[in-house]
């Protein structure tokens, strides 16, 4: 079992709630909530956002945290605040209207089977085309195939802290590609362009930097990467859902 934090302070490009998006008559953080239910992996449903969705989804959730900075701020806030040290937290985000609690299901237990600290879900770009062809995403090209990366992460909230850390620096530095070839190795950044690496050097380069024992975990549920950024993504999900 796991806690499950869902993280929906995000705003769409017009200032909207991008959680409180209506698709067929429902709020689009219902259908994951749905989901997280339907699971039955799942120990408390909590919530980080604003006090608009907090009045709006009121009895969806076991527990409300208010958002107030950037995401990786907002998740320590949420956990600290969770106060669970013993049980995993599965992160989400609150735009994953397609996913099914057969996917969540199946994510969390892979990485409960692998014992780590950081389970991360990718997807097989193969499997992405022939599921949902008229998606675009963003991959990565690595020597066992092209993946794009899903909006879950399984995480042991004891190493929060160190974790965090590390990622505030990368994300500050992803438009600075001299910074961040001194914090990954301009040798790492230039194979991973040229898909030279393989999965499992890219999994130890990040466990070995954020100290944890992580695993990226190939999923067989394309959904979970298919995000809402804007309303007119609403379009696609309703052919799908």
């Amino acid at each position: 079992m796991v806690n499950a934090l869902i993280l929906a302070g995000d705003r769409g490009e017009e200032g909207y709630s991008k959680a409180l998006l209506k698709i067929k008559g429902k709020f689009m953080v219902e259908y994951l909530i749905d989901a997280l239910k339907a699971s039955g992996t799942i120990k408390n449903i909590y919530v980080a956002g604003d006090e608009v969705l907090r009045e709006m989804i009121k009895n969806l959730y076991d527990g409300y945290i208010l958002s107030d900075g950037e995401m990786l701020e907002n998740i320590k806030k949420s956990i600290k605040e969770i106060a669970d040290y013993e049980t995993p937290v599965l992160i989400c985000t609150a735009d994953i209207p397609l996913v099914s609690g057969e996917a969540i299901k199946d994510f969390v237990a892979e990485c409960e089977n692998k014992s780590i600290d950081l389970g991360y879900p990718i997807i097989d770009k193969i499997l992405n085309d022939e599921k949902y062809p008229d998606v675009k995403r963003t991959y990565v090209k690595l020597k066992e195939g092209t993946f794009t990366g899903g909006n879950l992460i399984y995480l042991n909230p004891n190493v929060i802290e160190r974790a965090t850390e590390k990622a505030a620096e990368l994300i500050a530095y992803r438009k600075n590609p001299l910074k961040m070839g001194k914090v990954l190795g301009i040798s790492f950044l230039i194979r991973l362009a040229l898909g030279m690496l393989s999965l499992e050097s890219v999994e130890k380069k990040i466990c070995d930097m954020f100290d944890v024992k992580g695993k990226a975990i190939l999923t067989k549920y394309p959904e979970i990467g298919n995000d809402v950024d804007k309303i007119e993504d609403i379009e696609f999900v309703n052919r799908y859902l």
